[in-house]
């Protein structure tokens, strides 16, 4: 039986306003997962009041920043004891398979909070060298409100790059998650109430973009909004908060290249690759769509590489064997569809899979698929599938390589297989990428900057860099001289 999930508010629970709900669904069956508030407009300005109170009254606004580090790490001791509890949950909630969501995403999750834990009581500001009679410091002070804006493809770990740094600074967040995916979030949320966090710190309004999306980003109570999620809705969201001229972080849309130089390590380049476009069904902003591979080597890649694709077991995510679980949503599922029969239009050679996974339940499976023959003016070379679709490409050279590789809108994430030391750092020059892997794809380190270039969006999660991003500098001018200021000489 499906539960029923309220929005969270000032440290209640509750019916949103309008008294709406809306169902999610869980992708593996198509079923009803559980029955949502649906939150509006009001709703958001109830949390965002409620998250003002807290961040300048109460025992948030007063507590020391080691006393908020101490809390913040108790809430990750309890999230460590109901971690299993929680993989499930991501996993029903937007079909990642258990052992993504059990190894992967829920442990980085809680490490990302450790890390942001520990960095509360260092938020400093800098002594300035001025002349002498006069004394000059900055002070690193929270923003206030954050909004945050979170997607389906990873919710618990993607809300806590949020929601951790912002804390850790002395901030209130609203957060507003993906409507296919708010479930998780809300477990999440009554794990950080029972670790004592005060009422108002942390506000959940589930809803959709068009209405709760909308009044958080434009909403003159925000201080700064914080997005993850698509190109599109990210300018859409940057015309919003421009409204009140309120800051944006943006970590949005991706069409990673992944060259495979001929002196790499064949068999590395193969399973990085593939971990690289069918880790979490595609569904990555930093997944590498786009393979590019050296002439010489291109036939004994191919080769290893389609047989391992074969052999990937598509099914139940809530099954250790699985490998692949379900795409989010019958729309997304429509979408890569979409591309599929664009790629074939084009002229693109299917190798393998470019079809739906046939399973007992209604949901909603794809096969790992492969395209060869791309050349980088097709579709699904330039545009951004978010599925399990991999456009495989020739290079000649270094320079070929580049050209390819830069010839996007996106500058997310890049990677580059070769044992020549050299020639690796002359690659990584010249990516225009947020993050260049060499010798691997896709991993995460909470000490490690993670953000784009280009319309990949702009700013920095992750690393002690994402607490720029959420602190404002103020500078302090103290005039130590005895005489009386007198500018004008009367």
């Amino acid at each position: 039986m499906s539960e029923t999930y309220k929005l969270f508010i000032d440290g209640k629970w509750t019916e949103s306003l309008s008294g709406k709900t809306f169902e999610s669904l869980n992708p593996a069956t198509g079923k009803v997962n559980g029955t949502v508030a649906e939150g509006g407009g009001e709703d958001v300005d109830l949390a965002i009041k409620a998250a003002r109170k807290a961040f300048e009254s109460g025992p948030w606004a007063d507590m020391a920043p080691s006393d908020r580090g101490r809390l913040l790490n108790k809430a990750a001791q309890e999230l460590w004891r109901k971690a299993d509890y929680l993989a499930e949950v991501e996993s029903r909630d937007n079909g990642l398979p258990i052992n993504e969501t059990k190894y992967i995403a829920i442990p980085v999750m809680i490490d990302v909070l450790e890390f942001y834990a520990g960095l509360a009581n260092k938020v400093q500001g800098d002594t300035l060298a001025s002349p002498a009679g006069r004394f000059n410091y900055t002070l690193k002070e929270p923003l206030g409100v954050i909004g945050a804006i979170v997607p389906w493809n990873f919710p618990l770990m993607l809300t806590m790059w949020k929601l951790a740094p912002a804390l850790a600074a002395g901030n209130t967040i609203v957060i507003k998650p993906a409507e296919q995916t708010p479930i998780s979030i809300l477990e999440m949320v009554k794990i950080f109430q029972e670790a004592g966090i005060p009422d108002g710190v942390i506000n959940v309004v589930p809803g959709f973009g068009k209405d709760a999306g909308d009044a958080l980003s434009s909403h003159p109570g925000i201080d700064k909004i914080a997005f993850t999620g698509s190109t599109s809705t990210g300018k859409l969201i940057m015309q919003a908060a421009s409204k009140n001229l309120k800051p944006v972080s943006l970590e949005l849309g991706g069409k990673a290249p992944n060259i495979i130089f001929d002196d790499a390590n064949i068999e590395n380049a193969v399973n990085g690759s593939m971990f690289g476009i069918y880790f979490a069904q595609g569904q990555v902003c930093a997944s590498g769509s786009r393979v590019f591979v050296q002439d010489s080597i291109y036939d004994d890649f191919m080769d290893s590489f389609v047989r391992k694709a074969k052999k990937i077991k598509v099914g139940n995510p809530l099954e250790q064997t699985t490998q692949m679980g379900p795409q989010v949503s019958l729309e997304q599922l429509e979408r890569i569809e979409h591309y599929v029969a664009a790629g074939l239009e084009e002229g693109a050679n299917l190798v393998i899979g470019g079809e739906r996974f046939k399973t007992e339940n209604d949901g909603y499976f794809f096969t790992p698929t492969v395209f060869e023959n791309v050349t980088n003016d097709m579709t699904i070379a330039q545009e951004e599938i978010f599925g399990p679709v991999l456009s495989v490409i020739r290079f000649r050279d270094e320079e070929d390589a580049l050209k390819k590789a830069n010839d996007t809108l996106y500058g997310l994430t890049s990677g580059l297989w070769t044992e020549n030391l050299k020639r690796a750092h002359r690659m990584v020059k010249g990516l225009k990428a947020g993050t260049v892997y060499v010798n691997t794809f896709s991993m995460l380190d909470s000490a490690a900057p993670f953000g784009g270039t280009k319309q990949s969006g702009f700013g920095r999660e992750l690393g002690i860099q994402a607490m720029d991003m959420y602190t404002e500098t103020k500078n302090v001018w103290v005039d130590l001289n005895d005489e009386h200021f007198n500018w004008y000489g009367v």
